[in-house]
């Protein structure tokens, strides 16, 4: 059992690493380096539903009462945007008149801290996608995770309802519990963790304590603000391409994409090139990118998905859906940030359940 969170930040430190974690800016809870505890969004809780984010005051003794905020630790992972290389006009250097420079990838030892266990689902999925090889693997290879059993879940979450739960069960290195006064129980679920566990000030903790805590993440479990159909969410979604709901969602989307921004899951992406008005220096990044945007299925002679309507049923259907035939899994977590983020309150949830409450078309 930990007294309080500052020796936890110390072992973490004297490790090497970097914390990033959950802190306060601009009227929200966001994802930032923190170097000491107090830096947490201690005293906050949040207030959110459909379209709707609110932070409140809270018991100032609880750092983790807030639910997820507008970012994901995707943002960490695999960065909105990222210089794959460069290049210059360099006669002198090379054959062909330019010299090319891939970029590398800023390795960092990272602690993330704070990691809910949607977001700890969601970045196995992303793991699952990105990391066989390559710049989102060098980034994810020395990152350590502290994850933070949910006991506050908000009126958007459904990570019960999408095959997750509030309390975290593999994937982490350091599993905490916050207790109603201000302590954690604390595990390691990885050798690294109980490394730096060893180096943190404790007291065993009770068989009152762990059940007490195991009941708290429990109850939060049968408090979920929100459900999906009991149903195979794949077969509703396949059996209702032309059902006339999305006609219905199609004329309240804007098409902005914010629920793909926010999504801690969604991880397309396009390459641009530029170049400087002297045509001696060239460029190409890689940035997020969302299947709600015009072009992202573009191909010669026009967008595949023209409309509204068409872009928001392969999003729904691929996030649902067809991610399962892709990948083996869902592309949903839970976390309802797309609930929350949407400027105009689409609920994923009660789009489902309108679907499964009608007949295939």
């Amino acid at each position: 059992m930990l007294a309080g969170l500052d020796g936890l930040f110390a072992a973490l430190h004297a490790d090497g690493r970097t914390v990033v974690g959950p802190t306060v800016r601009a009227d929200a809870v966001v994802l930032a380096e923190v170097t000491r505890a107090a830096d947490l969004p201690y005293g906050r809780r949040t207030e959110v539903e459909a379209g709707t984010y609110r932070l409140r005051p809270g018991d100032e003794r609880l750092a983790f009462t807030h639910t997820s905020g507008p970012q994901s630790w995707k943002q960490v992972l695999h960065p909105p945007r990222d210089r794959l290389w460069s290049a210059d006009r360099s006669p002198d250097r090379s054959p062909d008149g330019f010299a090319a420079t891939e970029e590398p990838v800023q390795r960092r030892r990272l602690a993330l801290f704070g990691v809910r266990p949607c977001d700890l689902r969601a970045i196995g999925v992303l793991d699952h996608v990105l990391g066989d090889g390559g710049r989102y693997a060098e980034r994810r290879a020395d990152v350590l995770v502290v994850v933070v059993n949910c006991t506050e879940p908000g009126a958007a979450c459904f990570c019960v309802a999408a095959g997750g739960h509030p309390g975290a069960d593999d994937g982490y290195d350091i599993v905490l519990t916050e207790r109603p006064g201000g302590d954690y129980l604390a595990a390691a679920g990885s050798a690294a963790g109980a490394a730096i566990l060893d180096g943190v000030p404790a007291t065993p903790a009770s068989a009152a304590d762990v059940e007490a805590a195991a009941g708290a993440v429990l109850d939060a479990a049968q408090r979920m603000g929100r459900t999906v159909p009991e149903t195979d969410l794949r077969t509703l979604l396949a059996g209702h391409r032309e059902d006339p709901r999305w006609d219905d969602v199609a004329a309240r989307c804007l098409t902005c994409g914010n629920c793909t921004m926010v999504c801690p899951t969604c991880f397309c992406t396009s390459v641009t090139d530029t170049t400087d008005l002297t045509g001696d220096h060239a460029e190409r990044w890689e940035t997020w990118e969302s299947c709600f945007d015009l072009d992202f299925s573009h191909l010669h002679g026009g967008p595949v998905r023209a409309s509204g309507r068409a872009r928001y049923r392969q999003w729904l259907t691929h996030k649902f859906g067809t991610w399962h035939d892709q990948f083996g899994e869902s592309g949903c977590v839970g976390c309802g940030r797309c609930i929350v983020w949407c400027p105009v309150g689409i609920d994923v949830t009660e789009e489902l359940h309108a679907l499964a409450a009608g007949e295939p078309s």
